[in-house]
């Protein structure tokens, strides 16, 4: 008697974890990124490439980190001047 009181708790216990597992797998679709996320990825593609070809052309000051650059270069494309 006892083991079929414990087999069906057991039996209880794994449908519940296999219906909350299933619930956790469904997610809400994500949200497409709005156009100042957009714009923002896109400067930073940009600033990205232009520390690449800096650094490797040897025009950064070795002192110059990513952050400082990325600041100064977002800040110019937001104005929309060139380089």
């Amino acid at each position: 008697m006892m083991i079929r009181v414990v087999n069906a708790a057991l039996a209880a216990a794994m449908t519940f974890a296999l219906a909350g597992a299933a619930q956790a797998t469904e997610t809400k679709p994500k949200k497409a990124p709005s156009a100042a996320q957009v714009a923002a990825r896109e400067r930073m593609s940009k600033c990205s490439l232009e520390w690449k070809e800096a650094k490797a052309g040897g025009k950064v000051d070795k002192t110059m980190k990513w952050p400082a650059f990325w600041s100064a270069c977002n800040k110019r494309l937001k104005e929309g001047t060139k380089a």
